[in-house]
């Protein structure tokens, strides 16, 4: 067990200070805990949430024909058109992009809404920094509100057997869509109040043309198929996953066969991010090779030493821990890593384990809007703010990422304990 919590260790120091090989060295660390014999061989394509891969894989695919054919650009055009003045679009601007990253992953969400923003901006005559910071931090926030928002949402979907609706309704309770909602609500006045002096009135301009409206029917048929997928007893584990590949490949299969050209169908795969798909296919080697070698469970077991049989305790660890590794480290890795330490604490406990899960979900997905490297929603605002050659420092983001991860955790923290303990 020591040994094995020492490779572990040393992965996840490589993971914090290499982040760009990060993917290499977990598949190395995973090849290791095959090779040494702390996972074995037999139980390796066992360990792997090959559903959680093929959803990340599928959804990948259509959100690039969906952002390709400008219909999210339109959506935000029609927004300004309703809003009274500049404090109003801004705020619009980031709660539009809030409700796109709910379905669509943050990162897309946030290369797709900055041009609107950065062309806002110049309009204006004001500095597009705290828009698209804006932007990033609703991005995060919403990334947990249901099954394909996030990784992490994904990753926890995948582990704790959940379904899309299940977001919205679990055991006849509301689910995490609606803690998140709430979120967004608070946090949306917090940059209300940080935006209250642009009052400036919003001149409309030309409304963007939507080149292709199929792709907007394949994303919304991704998710109306989830939803019905949710209703059929004992499906297969991979049904989630197939139905994400299957609307994608139609696609561009449509797309290869209007441009009579075969690159178009292996464009698919290249809109897939194979680092973050061997990453993942890697950390859930090595989280199954800690499990074997009874790492997890002595982690709980601490984590129970600590808190006693005090639950509410435990559930303000996991939280407020989450917000503040989060901050600093990427939480995927953090996520794949703790729901397995989770369902073992809720298990050596007693109690429902969806009051932890969906707490460490909170406070990992909001946790990163703490600092500018906290989520990669950030680092990518951030880096097209450089292209158009603006610094942003870590007190330009951190007067809005604070206040506004804060108010969020909070609210959810306080809603999720009300509603699950």
């Amino acid at each position: 067990m020591y040994f094995a919590l020492g490779l572990f260790a040393v992965t996840y120091a490589l993971l914090l200070g290499f982040g760009k090989y990060r993917a290499y060295i977990a598949a190395g660390s995973a090849v290791l805990f095959v090779l040494l014999g702390i996972l074995p061989v037999g139980k390796v394509l066992g360990a792997i949430d090959w559903n959680v891969l093929l959803m990340i894989a599928g959804t990948m695919g259509t959100v690039a024909l969906f952002i390709e054919s400008k219909m999210p650009a339109l959506m935000a055009d029609v927004i300004m058109e309703k809003v009274p003045n500049v404090q109003w679009a801004v705020v619009a601007l980031a709660l539009f992009a809030g409700i796109i990253s709910a379905f669509v992953d943050n990162v897309a969400t946030v290369l797709m809404i900055a041009p609107v923003a950065l062309a806002l901006s110049k309009k204006l005559k004001i500095s597009p920094v705290p828009v698209i910071i804006s932007i990033a931090v609703s991005s995060n926030l919403q990334g947990a509100a249901t099954l394909v928002g996030d990784t992490t949402a994904i990753l926890l979907g995948g582990y704790a057997k959940l379904s899309f609706l299940d977001f919205f309704i679990l055991d006849g309770k509301p689910g995490m869509f609606w803690v998140v909602q709430v979120g967004a609500i608070v946090s949306g006045i917090v940059l209300l109040f940080y935006f209250r002096k642009l009052k400036e009135p919003v001149v409309s301009a030309a409304r963007t043309e939507v080149t292709d409206y199929v792709p907007s029917v394949l994303l919304g048929g991704t998710v109306l198929l989830l939803i019905l997928a949710s209703f059929i007893a004992d499906k297969p584990a991979v049904t989630n996953g197939i139905i994400c590949v299957v609307l994608a490949l139609i696609g561009f299969i449509r797309k290869a066969v209007a441009g009579k050209s075969s690159s178009h169908l292996l464009q698919f795969f290249r809109e897939m991010d194979g680092q973050t798909l061997l990453l993942l296919a890697s950390l859930f080697v090595i989280i199954a090779g800690i499990t074997e070698a009874g790492v997890i469970d002595a982690i709980s077991q601490l984590f129970v030493k600590i808190a006693g049989d005090n639950l509410f305790l435990i559930y303000s660890l996991i939280v407020w821990a989450s917000v503040l590794f989060s901050a600093f480290i990427d939480n995927i890795p953090y996520v794949a890593t703790m729901l397995p330490v989770v369902s073992s604490i809720a298990a050596l406990m007693g109690v429902d384990p969806y009051l932890l899960y969906f707490g460490l979900l909170t406070g990992a997905t909001l946790g990163g809007n703490l600092t500018p490297i906290g989520a990669s929603a950030n680092i990518t605002g951030i880096g097209i703010l450089r292209k158009e050659g603006y610094t942003v420092t870590n007190m330009d983001f951190m007067k809005i990422g604070v206040p506004f991860s804060i108010i969020a955790v909070v609210s959810g923290y306080v809603l999720l304990w009300i509603i699950w303990s």
